[in-house]
């Protein structure tokens, strides 16, 4: 990987490490489906308008199907099971759970995609399932029933993302010409067709108590859409395009430093002992999974 790689995995941490905060914000006051519609919503008119004023052409080679269906799986689902997540868990347990990406992608490559693990990767696997179990036993927030529901919501969340990586690479890493901008776009057209019915639904049941007007509420959803999703993807195609869906799937390693940090800047939240020796073990577990093997020179 060059230098460029990792400052993009560096930069794509930190801006999806907020997308929890956001998220923390607005589900308490607006609810998980408005909060995951109106990202992608808003992901989906930023990549538009980015696409306008760089003069793409809109053109999906055809993909176009390829691309809404990439967003149902990376975008709709997952953002919709973070948003529920938010509901029980700080920002910086989901961020620090979201860092099981890499083990999902590694026991789904090999599941159904013909990736090969290792012992090694074995054991990272292992370990990570350690750290979850070290999380949800030892780690308390307000309940063990909340506690649980928000882990298994992250965790699905968390297939979605491994499942999406491998068919982005399988469906896109021959259109050399197809822009990952483009892929972008399709993929929010996708995660917004999805979730518009349940947005729907919900602003008709509960739209009227809700206080729609609220200024930290709609500069989150902004952030979070454009910032978090727009811009994000775009650098996050791009990664897949370059160094492949596993590599790219590490960016989940770094994430959780940044969660914790805007979730400590921002809401004053902690971590208790239980989530940082179940973080710390999932660190290693990552790392045991995506970390190349050594190469063995030959003795002259």
């Amino acid at each position: 990987m060059r230098i460029s790689d990792y400052i993009r995995l560096l930069l794509l941490a930190a801006i999806w490490g907020a997308s929890f905060l956001f998220m923390r914000i607005t589900v308490p006051e607006i609810g998980a489906i408005n909060s995951a519609f109106l990202r992608v919503c808003f992901g989906f008119l930023g990549l538009a308008i980015i696409l306008f004023i760089l003069k793409c052409p809109f053109s999906f080679s055809g993909r176009f199907k390829f691309s809404l269906a990439i967003g149902i799986i990376n975008s709709g689902l997952p953002f919709f099971m973070y948003c529920l997540a938010a509901r029980w868990l700080p920002a910086g347990y989901s961020a620090i759970l979201n860092a099981t990406t890499p083990l999902m992608g590694a026991l789904i490559g090999c599941s159904f995609f013909g990736e090969r693990l290792t012992v090694r990767k074995w054991t990272g696997v292992i370990l990570g399932l350690a750290g979850i179990m070290v999380i949800t036993t030892i780690g308390r927030t307000q309940s063990t029933s909340g506690t649980i529901a928000g882990i298994i919501t992250c965790l699905v969340a968390t297939a979605c993302y491994g499942i999406a990586g491998f068919l982005t690479h399988r469906w896109f890493s021959d259109q050399k010409e197809l822009d990952p901008k483009i892929i972008a776009l399709g993929s929010q057209i996708g995660a917004t067709l999805f979730l518009l019915p349940f947005f729907a639904w919900s602003v008709v049941n509960n739209g009227s108590s809700i206080n729609w007007l609220q200024r930290n509420i709609w500069l989150s959803i902004l952030a979070s859409g454009i910032i978090c999703t727009a811009l994000a993807y775009i650098i996050y195609f791009r990664l897949i395009a370059d160094i492949g869906p596993l590599r790219s799937l590490t960016v989940t390693f770094l994430i959780p430093p940044f969660g914790i940090l805007w979730g400590y800047i921002a809401l004053g939240e902690t971590l208790s002992s239980g989530y940082i020796l179940g973080a710390l073990i999932i660190c290693i577990s990552v790392w045991l999974v995506v970390s190349p093997p050594k190469s063995h020179k030959k003795m002259k």
